[in-house]
């Protein structure tokens, strides 16, 4: 099993990526990554090859501002068609259910892509959803969330600065079909606080087999 350098030709011009597909794959998951870092940062890294290991295949990409070099993120009609081009990419390449995931940022872009472009997946994975600006607690990045009628899962860290925990859980009650997975110690780079974490399993393997269960309960 390796990475497969792809791209992704989106409206704003063809954008890296890479396809990673473990042998025995049961689903492929578009995974787009968060505001700060590119598909190449260790933590994508680190949650594709975990994802890989449980048996999900994943396709990452740039975003065009990242591809550009710029430091400002595209708008959210730029982030959908980036979106939607990765999906129709992987879509074209494998049959495997297909669902749509990502980093903070991607995944916000992700929820807007399916709730507001129809954008078709079996479900979404929201690794770290931004639901507000740090130390400015509120809601109003969720207010499109109802309007998602595919199943959701969350797996936020239990220290996330950009996802108060009762402000998250309240969230995810109100929402139909979403579950939400708390990552022991971990904030929103999964960066956890390994003298108080009780569970002995790295981050990025909890996060993997949540998602699996997650996938495993939709096909």
């Amino acid at each position: 099993m390796g990475e497969e350098p792809i791209q992704v030709d989106s409206p704003a011009g063809p954008l890296d990526g890479v396809w990673l597909e473990p042998a025995g794959a049961v689903a492929q998951v578009v995974l787009a990554h968060g505001a700060g870092a590119d598909y190449q940062h260790k933590n994508m890294q680190g949650i594709a090859a975990a994802f890989a290991d449980a048996g999900l295949a994943t396709l990452r990409f740039n975003f065009p501002y990242m591809q550009a070099g710029r430091r400002r993120v595209d708008n959210k009609a730029a982030a959908v068609a980036a979106i939607a081009a990765a999906r129709e990419l992987a879509a074209a390449r494998s049959n495997l259910p297909l669902f749509l995931a990502g980093h903070s940022f991607g995944g916000r872009m992700s929820s807007h892509a399916v709730a507001e472009a129809d954008l078709d997946c079996r479900g979404l994975i929201f690794c770290s959803f931004p639901l507000h600006q740090p130390k400015k607690p509120g809601v109003s990045r969720a207010s499109h969330l109802p309007d998602i009628r595919q199943p959701m899962l969350f797996l936020s860290g239990t220290r996330d600065e950009l996802a108060e925990r009762g402000l998250l859980e309240e969230v995810v009650s109100g929402l139909a079909h979403a579950r939400l997975h708390w990552l022991e110690t971990a904030n929103h780079s999964y960066v956890i606080l390994k003298r108080t974490r009780t569970n002995p399993m790295p981050v990025f393997e909890e996060m993997a087999r949540s998602a699996r269960s997650f996938v495993d309960a939709l096909i």
